[in-house]
């Protein structure tokens, strides 16, 4: 987890492919020589929460056993709530039961989980009660999220204040301003310009947005550029017609 105290950040990497959706590349990479114990269990975190947005939910769940760290064992739930919705009750039951532990329930990942989940379950005040104190960056960034799904683009903004004076050039700073300038006005040509190259830039398809950049922008010098390269190829076709 991306915490908020200074010093020297080991896992910066694992976790900067994490947040960019790279997830095979964040488990591939996870074999960190020289990590405290601590950066260990977030290691670890960091590779099962991969696993879970690969949908491999059962290997986190047989991964994890009773003796793991708790963080671990906040993200076990996840796994579970997310591969069996029709027990999600009783993961959620356990997952009450960790929160009201004094020491487990101030966890920054038990709070990360239960935010997620509750998210999910659309129940955000309750989301925003383990949540809002922050004091990480995932945290905050999850705090922008839920803010947005309550169209609450207000509080959203001051989130992201927050995490702009801490670093506002870590990964997730960048990721929720553009989250949040996709919420207040989708159609912005810079926002939506900014997406096609990060999509671009972590490998991932950017048709979507270069589309609404065309429609709603047609004079943009990307807009421009990405013609000019279309009709370079067809005409580097036709030579060979």
């Amino acid at each position: 987890m991306a915490s908020m105290a200074a010093g020297p950040d080991h896992l910066f990497n694992l976790r900067n492919s994490f947040y960019l959706g790279a997830y095979q590349a964040a488990i591939n990479n996870s074999e960190i020589p020289n990590l405290s114990q601590e950066d260990i269990v977030e290691r670890d975190c960091l590779v099962h929460r991969s696993y879970i947005a690969l949908g491999s939910y059962q290997l986190v769940i047989n991964e994890i056993d009773e003796a793991s760290a708790t963080p671990l064992q906040a993200v076990k739930l996840l796994a579970m709530y997310l591969s069996t919705p029709e027990n999600k009750e009783s993961t959620i039951a356990s997952l009450r039961e960790w929160l009201a532990d004094p020491t487990a329930g101030s966890n920054a990942t038990v709070r990360l989980i239960a935010g997620t989940i509750f998210m999910h379950e659309e129940d955000y005040s309750e989301a925003l009660k383990h949540t809002h104190s922050g004091g990480t960056m995932d945290l905050h960034a999850l705090n922008v999220q839920i803010f947005i799904k309550m169209h609450r683009s207000d509080y959203a903004e001051k989130q992201l204040r927050v995490m702009q004076q801490f670093d506002e050039d870590h990964t997730l700073t960048q990721l929720a301003s553009a989250w949040l300038n996709l919420a207040v006005d989708a159609k912005d040509p810079e926002t939506l310009a900014n997406l096609v190259v990060c999509s671009i830039h972590v490998g991932k398809p950017s048709p979507r947005y270069l589309s609404q950049l065309k429609l709603s922008h047609p004079e943009h010098v990307l807009v421009k550029r990405a013609a000019s390269a279309e009709d370079n190829f067809e005409r580097a076709l036709q030579s060979f017609a």
